[in-house]
């Protein structure tokens, strides 16, 4: 693999297939041993990138898969729900914006109700926009469409999971950033976010410990994923990933195992209060 990519640009939240090379969610290579045999997983942003790996990946390991997504992406949700479907699994697709706290709720009830519970929460969906200027540049807009989507979003969706997760013992697994351990002063506000994850993640862990729910979390690297031609500069992403010791950026597919395996009872079961680095070989700690 090359250690970036062509230059190549673009709309907010982007679209998998104009992206040049289409990433790899583990559509071909990925192989199940049953690990979520019977569990219903809820994956915000899963109709792409990392969200997509996932939602490929626990299907094959047996979970019925529900996932979110905005109108934009309705062909990458289309593709995802075929995948999905093609692992023998039944998938939920719903279309809406994380940004509003009575939708986090009505998704966490529509997946409880059409799919019969909740074993595994993935708060995956997240937003950036990075920005040559400095602070002064960051639009109480662009502010706000971070925090809700990265933050106020994953403790709606929490809250509303947690009696569901409670029932079954299950899981929770965020999807937090190597921007929390190296931050980059171009994405301050997204990186922000990611660190307070860090947080939430072990807080959350000690919260509810005793209840039976593992929580736990999965900073990636840099990721060929639609997020890095909508909010890159096109030329940056030329060198996109080579400046990790492993001198490359990642695919969704080389991410999604650490999903799964914080998700597997069989495999993680005295696991949490963890974020499991998937960054080629940049440090987070």
């Amino acid at each position: 693999m090359s250690d970036g990519f062509p230059a190549q640009q673009q709309d907010p939240p982007g679209s998998t297939a104009a992206m040049d090379p289409r990433p790899d969610h583990g559509e071909e290579s990925y192989v199940g041993h049953g690990r979520l045999e019977g569990k219903v997983a809820l994956v915000t942003g899963g109709d792409s990138g990392i969200g997509r790996a996932v939602a490929i990946a626990y299907a094959r390991e047996g979970a019925d898969v529900a996932f979110t997504y905005q109108p934009e992406e309705a062909d990458d949700a289309a593709e995802t729900t075929r995948w999905v479907e093609d692992a023998g699994r039944r998938a939920l697709a719903v279309e809406v914006d994380l940004r509003d706290r009575a939708a986090c709720d009505d998704v966490v009830a529509r997946t409880v109700d059409e799919l019969g519970g909740l074993d595994v929460l993935v708060n995956n969906a997240g937003y950036q926009m990075a920005r040559e200027e400095g602070i002064e540049a960051i639009t109480d807009e662009n502010l706000d469409r971070v925090l809700k989507t990265n933050l106020y979003a994953t403790f709606w969706l929490t809250r509303a999971a947690v009696p569901h997760l409670r029932e079954r013992r299950g899981s929770v697994v965020n999807n937090t950033s190597i921007q929390a351990y190296e931050p980059s002063t171009s994405l301050l506000d997204y990186a922000s976010t990611k660190a307070a994850l860090n947080n939430l993640t072990v807080n959350l862990a000690a919260e509810l410990g005793g209840d039976g729910i593992r929580v736990n979390a999965v900073a990636p690297g840099p990721i060929w994923t639609p997020l890095q031609p909508a909010t890159q500069p096109p030329e940056k992403l030329e060198q996109f990933g080579s400046d990790t010791p492993l001198g490359r950026a990642g695919q969704p597919a080389e991410v999604a195992p650490a999903f799964v395996f914080l998700a597997s009872e069989r495999d993680a079961s005295y696991v949490s209060g963890t974020v499991l680095g998937v960054t080629g070989g940049k440090p987070v700690f």
